[in-house]
């Protein structure tokens, strides 16, 4: 089975606690209904830094990434689904979806 990673781009802070806490309520349900096929959950970025070709060293990320969550699927189809179910989508982010390439060796 090919796994994909999922990758979370931009989305609307929550307004207030409250729907923070019901919109991670959402996200928590999502992830158990996947049941095995999620590999890695839940996996936000902080304190960014990005290394530029010249070797400089910026704070911060030079796009809208926030975090992956890495699933087993037997298609894109299968893995695209289950991203479209994703409550992020919800917060007005997107998703993108790419199979995980094995490197030999």
């Amino acid at each position: 089975m090919a796994q994909y990673i999922i990758t979370y781009l931009g989305g609307d802070q929550p307004s207030s606690p409250e729907e923070g806490q019901r919109h991670f309520a959402k996200y928590k349900e999502w992830l158990s209904s996947l049941g095995d096929s999620v590999v890695s959950p839940a996996n936000p970025f902080k304190n960014t830094s990005t290394v530029n070709s010249d070797g400089s060293v910026t704070s911060g990320s030079t796009t809208s990434m926030s975090g992956y969550t890495i699933v087993e699927s037997d298609s894109m189809e299968a893995a695209l689904k289950i991203a479209k179910a994703c409550p992020f989508l919800d917060m007005g982010g997107s998703l993108e979806v790419s199979e995980l390439g094995k490197m030999p060796g």
